[in-house]
Formats: structure tokens, C-alpha cells, sequence
């Protein structure tokens, strides 16, 4: 049995049976889903340096944790600001964030930081997700924004990951 230190992405996606998610990129199993008065889901999601989670907003909080892996970018964004970036990782010493919340409404994509190979990652979100709250970005999103937010958000849109 491999240890976490000699996983590679491959040895993940088998071992947890993760799936390509469309849209947004990545890979990922559904692990919970509750119904009900207050629904809740959770999520594994595995990202690549080419499959990343390109930049998208529901229409709920989604809470973020951290498993395996190398360190990744979330980077986030609401409209009139300037986009955030918070690295997403186990090296809290240098200030990684093991957990980390989006906000209802916020635009956010991850991509593992530069030299990665990959991050296994969690979310959780109640109300549960549903894929009528889910927006994907399109290069729509650059229009109005300064040209160093622009640079910033580029690499997250789902052109990045080859798709309209």
C-alpha cells in the first residue's frame, strides 16, 4: 500500500473512484447527501495542473478542507472588488489554510500553486448544491475589471481548461 508521500494523482482517483466533473474541471465523488428540511452535501474533489476547478459562483456558502496533497491558489471575487487569492494547504506554519469559506454569490476557482502535482480537497455545503445555483464564468467576467485583476482571474476561466 502507498503511503500519501508516494500517491500519485492516478493512485487517488482509483482509490476513491473519483469522476471528471464537467464544467468546472477537476474530479470528484459525491460522498453525502442529506434531503430534507436542510439539505447537505459533500464532495472529494482532486485537481491536476490540467484539471482545476475553473472560476464559478453558487448560490450558497461551500466550505472548503484540505486532505493530501501539494498546496493549491483559491483565488475569489466579487463583483466591484479586487480578486483575493488564499492558499489552500497542510503548511499552516507559512500560513496555508486547512479549511477556508466562500460566500454565497463569490466567483472562486483553484489551481495547485506552481510545481504541484495534486491536492485532494473537500467541500461541504448546506443547503446542499443544487446545479440550478451553480454559475460557470465566462471571459464576460473580464470586462470592466483592471487589467491586473484580469491577469489574475485569466488563468481560472474555463478557457484555461480548453472549454468555451
Amino acid at each position: 500500500m502507498a503511503s500519501t508521500a508516494t500517491l500519485t494523482a492516478d493512485d487517488v482517483i482509483e482509490l476513491l473512484d473519483l469522476a471528471p466533473l464537467p464544467g468546472e474541471g477537476g474530479l470528484f465523488r459525491q460522498t453525502y447527501v442529506r434531503t430534507g428540511a436542510i439539505s447537505t452535501t459533500a464532495i472529494l474533489y482532486l485537481i491536476t495542473p490540467t484539471s482545476f476547478s475553473a472560476l464559478h459562483r453558487l448560490d450558497h456558502d461551500e466550505l472548503f478542507h484540505v486532505y493530501l496533497g501539494d498546496a493549491c491558489q483559491m483565488v475569489t471575487f466579487r463583483e466591484g472588488e479586487f480578486p483575493a487569492t488564499t492558499v489552500l494547504g497542510s503548511d499552516i506554519r507559512a500560513g496555508q489554510r486547512v479549511q477556508h469559506l466562500v460566500p454565497a454569490g463569490t466567483w472562486q476557482g483553484t489551481r495547485l500553486v506552481e510545481g504541484g502535482s495534486w491536492a485532494l480537497l473537500g467541500t461541504t455545503m448546506t443547503p446542499g448544491f443544487d446545479p440550478a445555483g451553480f454559475e460557470l464564468a465566462s471571459d464576460d467576467l473580464l470586462d470592466g475589471v483592471s487589467r491586473e485583476a484580469a491577469d489574475l482571474l485569466r488563468p481560472y476561466l474555463p478557457a484555461a481548461l480548453g472549454r468555451p
